[in-house]
């Protein structure tokens, strides 16, 4: 089986967060990039899926040259190859047509990814895979398990989970507790340094969306205790301070 894990280059969530240039830029300095957690559920999955059944996991980023090291852990955790499609993940569409264009003549069995990034958290990317692919896009993906060419999965929906089967290729947008993660031991972080990185050019594609700003979100407010037997005061001030009914 020839599995696909897209994985993101994203701010460790303890990282403190600013920007620059009259708030158009993000701020790099002195932040810690990790692999997006969800894409380390999906990947952990994958490696899971090849050791029991044979093939090949191939990850993929769309990212700069600073991504390398987040790649290059990934193939410690157990990928086989990893590719870097050497642009700026501008925005989910832009990323997604990277992924296609890749993809669909690699004859890929599996392609899998996080259910969304931790640092726009917009949870498009595998949905807009599948479409431009033709192939079923389903997520979250919560339990993942393959028999020949068919997956059997269970995904989270509102008020329960819904268990499906579906022939393989797809895309599957994947959450815990699909695996646990994987630590990389001394012996993947050795044979990471010889496992082949291939850089890509991007190909044309269209950006739909154009950055205009960043923003904060505003800072805490002071708490204020409420005596419980004071019912009224704290309707009045949900509704006249706060707005929330």
């Amino acid at each position: 089986m020839k599995i696909l894990v897209c994985i993101t280059h994203v701010p460790d969530t303890t990282a403190k967060i600013s920007f620059t240039d009259d708030n158009t830029k993000f701020n790099s300095d002195g932040v810690q990039y990790i692999i997006g957690p969800y894409d380390d559920y999906a990947l952990a999955r994958a490696v899971e899926l090849k050791e029991a059944s044979g093939g090949t996991v191939t990850v993929l980023n769309v990212g700069t040259s600073e991504t390398e090291p987040t790649i290059r852990k990934a193939l410690a955790i157990g990928a086989d190859d990893a590719i870097r499609i050497d642009a700026e993940p501008t925005d989910s569409y832009f990323v997604a047509e990277q992924i296609a264009n890749h993809a669909k003549d690699a004859g890929y069995d599996l392609i899998m990814m996080g259910r969304e990034s931790i640092d726009f958290n917009g949870g498009m990317v595998h949905g807009m895979v599948g479409e431009l692919l033709g192939l079923p896009a389903i997520s979250p993906v919560m339990k993942l398990d393959i028999e020949g060419q068919t997956a059997k999965l269970a995904r989270e929906i509102e008020g329960g989970k819904e268990y499906l089967e579906l022939d393989l290729p797809f895309i599957a947008g994947c959450q815990e507790p699909i695996a646990e993660w994987k630590i990389p031991n001394m012996r993947g972080i050795m044979s990471a340094r010889s496992k082949k990185l291939e850089v890509l050019a991007p190909s044309d594609a269209s950006e739909a969306v154009k950055l205009q700003q960043y923003e904060l979100p505003p800072a805490k407010g002071d708490v204020k205790m409420i005596d419980a037997d004071n019912v009224g005061e704290l309707v009045k001030l949900l509704k006249n301070e706060a707005k929330v009914i």
